[in-house]
């Protein structure tokens, strides 16, 4: 992906209010400079260049057309910090490699669309890690199962590969476990601040709402992380990861028994435009995909599209599980079941 190139000129011309709006860390830029500013102005950045106090400018040591191109670096190295194109990923696509014997792969390619849900199944240990894992890696050939991985149908960039700060893909696993001393909401500001988001009360009060839509047990701002369920935990990540995550795709490694509604999660997710994978044994997560890529002895041995007749089979499967939550629900809560009728 080329480097963002900032207009210097457009910078100069556009409204303080805009500016912040499109780049809200460009305030920390200025009062690091010294200036103060009212993000409900509607001067233009050289108007408020012009307007400061000529010793201030000198002290500065700073001419208008040097003040514009600092500041525009300075939006150009937050943008890479915070991965802010990366939701310009439209496609990702995988290229055949060999399984574990080493007989190739006999799909030709395949392409997986923003809004879209990729089901992987195949037996324990048949290699649907290893997917999800070259997939993240964002593999060129160099990995053991030999497949390769494009982005909007070119080579990755290879800061998706190796920078810390600007993930490619975000995974979700079954093993989630804090352990850092904070509450919900301590943790969330931390991931806030380090994105340097607006709007940080609102966005925060969205994640624990969602959260707390996929759970089975609501969990409070003030609950410490380290005291949530494995089932409370991942409501919370996936939520994060939807609304605050930057990154374009998630990977999803076997969450029938997290204990959170799966069908909102993964609704939730395709409403921030994630590309989803989920690796999974559970026949209605598995039919809730578009597609499903069936994995046996390491390799992709078929990928097969939804049908409607399967998709009918799912409204079945997911009536069974209403009842089966159902009955989990009123059993956790001490009361007695009687066939054919509850109390």
């Amino acid at each position: 992906m080329n480097k963002i190139e900032l207009d210097v000129n457009e910078l100069l011309r556009i409204g303080i209010g805009d500016l912040l709006t499109k780049y809200p860390f460009v305030e920390i830029f200025l009062k690091n400079n010294g200036i103060e500013l009212d993000p409900n102005s509607n001067r233009s950045m050289s108007e408020l260049f012009e307007s400061l106090d000529p010793q201030q400018k000198e002290d500065l040591a700073l001419d208008q057309q040097r003040f514009a191109q600092q500041l525009g670096s300075y939006i150009e190295q937050m943008l890479s910090f915070l991965g802010g194109d990366q939701k310009k990923v439209e496609s990702l696509t995988i290229l055949p490699g060999h399984d574990k014997a080493g007989n190739v792969e006999t799909f030709e390619q395949l392409r997986i669309r923003k809004n879209e849900v990729v089901s992987i199944v195949g037996p324990t240990g048949s290699g649907k890690s290893r997917l999800l894992a070259d997939i993240e890696w964002a593999a060129q050939n160099d990995t053991p199962t030999g497949r390769s991985v494009l982005i909007n149908g070119e080579t990755p960039d290879r800061k998706w590969r190796y920078s810390s700060s600007e993930k490619l893909v975000a995974q979700l696993s079954q093993n989630m476990n804090f352990v850092m001393d904070l509450t919900v909401r301590e943790f969330l500001e931390l991931h806030a601040e380090s994105r340097m988001v607006k709007n940080q009360a609102q966005i925060i009060d969205r994640i624990i709402d969602e959260g707390n839509k996929l759970a089975g047990e609501k969990f409070e701002p003030a609950s410490p992380i380290t005291a949530l369920s494995g089932g409370q935990s991942r409501a919370l990540m996936i939520a994060d990861t939807a609304v605050l995550s930057g990154s374009p795709i998630i990977l999803i490694d076997e969450i029938e028994n997290a204990g959170i509604d799966r069908k909102k999660a993964l609704n939730l997710l395709l409403a921030e435009e994630k590309i989803v994978l989920i690796a999974t044994h559970d026949p209605a997560l598995a039919l809730l995909g578009d597609r499903r890529v069936v994995i046996k002895n390491g390799g992709i041995y078929k990928v097969i599209e939804t049908t409607e007749e399967e998709k009918s089979i799912l409204t079945e499967i997911e009536r069974l599980d209403k009842r089966t939550q159902e009955l989990r629900r009123r059993l956790r809560n001490g009361e007695k079941l009687i066939h054919g009728k509850e109390r």
